[in-house]
């Protein structure tokens, strides 16, 4: 019996071996056979972030993200190249100061919540391949329905480099506590123009700011006089907030601020949005 029982023993231990080799994908136990994706996954070449970059959540969980780009509720009406999860990157040095800010504004009562973190170059060129399509207008009558689309990069709505490839810019508003949700878009559904009343516009939680997120007029530089009253003092209070904590704002968009002095002031990557885009320390 104790011959057997060791037999036995010897036994589970092998086939324990195998389960375990089994599990482990080739070659990653020696590190001689390079992986291999299937057809559906990313390209195993793609650029990866400097250590500078980390994901937001993991600097702070409580700041609101609804990742616009990653859906196609956006000015093109599909999900943008590039970004494969919905999550905000930023460099280490604007994500830090973005918690300041956040802690400042949940004492009084508000989060704040992000639409766009760094946006790879190639997701910038395919707002350039949609900008110069001019058939393509099915999200005109939300994002741009006074701006003829032939004129988007001579206005400036549109153009080949962005200071979201460079990873210390980012577009965000204020929602006040506690948050109520906002339920997804449609693709299809009947669209609303991004300048008209709240009730009217796709919902949002975020505060009134006068325009919705992306809105492709005038209607949407921070400090137009023509928005008065509660949505002046909604776009005010976010500036003063984020320039406490040491961001610029973009004066031609409500919801756009970059962190100075930035990490990579010359340097516009590549990387997609994922976490695998991120370095492991």
């Amino acid at each position: 019996m104790p011959r057997l029982a060791a037999a036995l023993r010897g036994l589970a231990a092998a086939a324990a071996a195998l389960i375990a080799v089994a599990a482990v994908p080739s070659g990653a136990a020696a590190g001689t056979v390079p992986h291999r994706p299937s057809p559906s996954s990313p390209a195993s070449n793609d650029p990866k972030a400097p250590r500078e970059f980390v994901a937001l959540r993991d600097v702070d969980p409580t700041i609101i993200q609804e990742m616009r780009y990653a859906t196609p509720h956006d000015f093109m009406g599909v999900p943008v190249t590039g970004y494969r999860a919905p999550m905000c990157l930023l460099t280490r040095d604007a994500a830090r100061a973005l918690h300041r800010a956040q802690r400042s504004f949940l004492r009084r009562g508000y989060s704040l919540k992000v639409y766009d973190c760094y946006r790879p170059q190639r997701a910038v060129d395919h707002f350039v391949r949609w900008a110069k399509d001019l058939g393509d207008q099915r999200m005109k009558a939300e994002f741009y329905p006074r701006v003829d689309k032939s004129v988007l990069f001579r206005d400036g709505y549109i153009a080949e480099k962005s200071g979201h490839s460079r990873g210390s810019t980012l577009d965000l508003t204020l929602v006040r506590l506690p948050a109520l949700p906002t339920r997804p878009y449609v693709p299809g559904e009947p669209l609303s123009s991004c300048y008209g009343p709240k009730a009217a516009r796709f919902p949002d939680n975020g505060l009134d700011m006068g325009t919705g997120f992306d809105c492709f007029d005038t209607l949407a530089h921070t400090l137009d006089p023509r928005i008065k009253g509660p949505q002046r003092a909604h776009r005010l209070l976010l500036k003063e907030g984020m320039e406490r904590a040491g961001f610029v704002n973009y004066p031609y968009e409500w919801w756009h601020y970059t962190f100075t002095p930035e990490t990579f002031p010359d340097t516009y990557f590549d990387f997609p949005v994922a976490r695998r885009s991120l370095v492991r320390h």
